[in-house]
């Protein structure tokens, strides 16, 4: 009997909630990954109603079911990078910060607090946590702007990046894609006290999961080992070209088409 050679993918470990629309949260990770070359083990985070308009309820696993899940995954599966995506409670993200302690891996942290149709996705208590336990582990933290603000009380979004550059993650990338107006996107990159804009043509549509598709496609870059800021420079070129041919799923935003590297 003939056997084929088994390949091992760099697996990324997506902890991400739930879309039953397929368009962000774990499904949008597995397709990013998938894209740029990585494997994305998946550890679900909470349950959501949702459709391409907005999300409507979400439910958190409890932290129990949370923790068994990065358990049997850290026993069995090799694993090269972390990602996260909507953090249910605080008590998973005290459990998040102890493995991501334990593993010291590269960790892409996104710190969903609102949904882009407008839905809270996090409370003031899971906010905070994420601030101070998570975000100083981060690699790279990619807040959009209103999450910038929030998280960091600036208003200007270069001077977010310094400010959550401050509370310890190693890089910063503050995406602009979600500002008002139609003079081309800038998202600020803060790293080692520097900060430098990423400039880029605006795409004239909202999109559900592009921040997702953004943290997944950085985390599978850095778990094939490129360096955080090639990784930051490549997704976001790549993630750009994804937006440029969207997919239609329901009768809301449309999502990124996350089939293959297409970026230059």
């Amino acid at each position: 009997m003939e056997h084929t050679a088994a390949q091992q993918l760099p697996a990324v470990l997506c902890i991400s909630g739930h879309d039953p629309t397929g368009g962000a949260g774990l499904h949008a990770d597995i397709e990013a990954c998938q894209a740029l070359g990585a494997h994305a083990l998946g550890a679900i985070t909470a349950l959501t109603i949702q459709d391409t308009h907005n999300v409507h309820a979400v439910r958190a696993l409890d932290a129990e079911w949370f923790e068994a899940q990065l358990r049997r995954l850290d026993a069995d599966c090799h694993i090269d990078a972390i990602k996260f995506g909507v953090l249910g409670s605080t008590a998973q993200i005290e459990i998040a910060a102890r493995w991501v302690r334990r593993w010291q891996l590269p960790m892409v942290l996104d710190p969903v607090l609102q949904a882009g149709g407008g839905a809270e996705l996090a409370s003031q208590p899971v906010a905070r946590a994420l601030r101070d336990e998570l975000l100083p582990l981060a690699t790279v933290v990619t807040p959009n702007a209103a999450e910038a603000r929030l998280l960091s009380g600036a208003q200007r979004l270069s001077d977010a990046a310094v400010a959550l550059g401050a509370r310890g993650a190693a890089h910063v990338l503050v995406t602009g894609g979600d500002e008002a107006g139609t003079e081309p996107r800038t998202d600020w990159h803060w790293h080692d006290g520097a900060v430098r804009a990423l400039s880029r043509s605006r795409w004239a549509q909202s999109y559900h999961g592009a921040g997702c598709t953004l943290a997944a496609s950085i985390a599978a870059l850095l778990a094939r080992g490129l360096s955080p800021t090639t990784a930051i420079d490549q997704a976001s070129a790549q993630v750009h070209a994804w937006l440029g041919t969207p997919k239609v799923i329901g009768g809301g935003r449309p999502s990124p088409l996350r089939q293959g590297p297409v970026a230059p």
